[in-house]
């Protein structure tokens, strides 16, 4: 027989949030924004459960910005960005995507060794306590 313990969270996850930035867009900034607000629509759930959301493209892209375009290589740059942030995650919420993004996420969630899922609401919510003021 197997025995478990359950330890309370008392600190909050960093949850990055992977799902299509530009796949499937052709390049069309109003889709490649439509893909954005979608990966910020599952902020708010993950926040509203305890937890910091994280979506690579909010580092992502004021990197690309400041690089010169020789040296930005774009999808090089978002997929090293998620691979280091992978580093720092405790979850990853996978929305879903094209074949190519999957692929590519499944790549990295083999390699680490956190919870992923495709819906917020399994995260547990930390019970957190209050510091004296």
């Amino acid at each position: 027989m197997i025995q478990t313990t359950v330890i309370p969270m008392t600190t909050p996850l960093l949850i990055l949030i992977a799902g299509p930035y530009r796949s499937g867009t052709d390049g069309d900034p109003a889709l490649i924004a439509r893909n954005l607000a979608r990966l910020e629509e599952a902020a708010g759930p993950i926040f509203r459960l305890g937890h910091v959301p994280m979506i690579g493209e909010w580092v992502a892209l004021p990197v690309l910005r400041t690089l010169e375009p020789v040296d930005a290589g774009e999808g090089d740059v978002m997929y090293e960005t998620a691979r280091r942030l992978l580093q720092h995650c405790d979850a990853v919420l996978r929305l879903p995507g094209s074949p190519r993004v999957r692929t590519k996420t499944s790549r990295s969630r083999r390699s680490s060794d956190f919870p992923s899922t495709g819906r917020s609401t399994r995260f547990p919510r930390p019970r957190l306590r209050r510091l004296a003021a």
